[in-house]
């Protein structure tokens, strides 16, 4: 059984993002699935999707105060995921994934990878300067085994937001590694769409995003947002880009044909 989750919490994000990416995770994988959305908004979402209400930690007021008073505006609602007992009737590893991720290839060596351990894909613009931190949008854990990801929050909310600067990933990256129980995911197989799709300036005018071979995952981080990829985003010099085929063909036609249209 794999056990892929995601988390969608307010509305910045509708159905059919939950919908898609687990039309991806299905398309991708192969064995049973179970696909979890933690959620205070369940409507619209497919009836094959397994719904989690989202409940406020006891720890939120605190992580928020810190926050606050740092100037960050990072919210870190993920570590809800973290919870131990949080999905019913679940034990073992979870594949989390950030809602604006497009399923492009298989999964199963993701979430093969490393057993035991955290996974996150190495952040690109930390590599770049030479620094650790792994990237929350694709993420492998074990809730009972790696319990102080949560644990060590609910305890010190406060010193652990102002440790990781307000920063989930980081915080993630971070308590993994003092653990000892962190691994980094293979980098060819989750990419950035604006660092590993984008052509260069001034070519991302006239040429259309390329999908890089061996691509599992595309990230849409940032600037353009998964909608602006697939119809083309009009930002200044080296994040423009061009209406990209291959993304409505991952991320809606193919979702469309596997759930119908009602649902994607």
């Amino acid at each position: 059984m794999i056990t892929a989750c995601c988390i969608k919490w307010g509305k910045p994000f509708g159905p059919e993002y939950a919908n898609r990416l687990y039309s991806g995770v299905r398309r991708n994988t192969t064995g049973d699935l179970r696909f979890v959305c933690v959620t205070e908004h369940p409507e619209g979402l497919h009836p094959d999707i397994e719904v989690v209400p989202l409940e406020f930690e006891t720890f939120d007021d605190e992580m928020t105060k810190a926050h606050t008073e740092n100037g960050w505006s990072n919210e870190m609602r993920k570590i809800t995921l973290f919870k131990p007992g949080l999905i019913p009737n679940h034990s073992g590893r979870l594949m989390g994934f950030d809602l604006d991720v497009v399923i492009t290839g298989d999964l199963m060596p993701i979430w093969n990878h490393a057993p035991g351990k955290v996974s996150m894909r190495h952040d690109w613009i930390e590599k770049r300067k030479g620094k650790g931190t792994g990237h929350g949008s694709v993420f492998l854990f074990d809730p009972d085994q790696h319990d102080y990801l949560y644990g060590d929050m609910a305890k010190d909310p406060r010193g652990r937001v102002i440790e990781s600067r307000g920063n989930e990933q980081r915080y993630t990256w971070s308590r993994a590694l003092a653990n000892g129980d962190f691994e980094y995911l293979p980098e060819d197989m989750i990419v950035s769409f604006k660092h590993g799709c984008l052509p260069m300036w001034p070519l991302n005018y006239f040429k259309e995003p390329v999908l890089p071979e061996g691509a599992s995952v595309v990230c849409t981080h940032g600037r353009p947002k998964t909608a602006e990829a697939v119809t083309g985003y009009p930002g200044f010099l080296h994040r423009h880009s061009r209406p990209c085929s291959w993304m409505k063909d991952h991320w809606i036609d193919r979702a469309k044909a596997d759930l119908g249209d009602a649902f994607a």
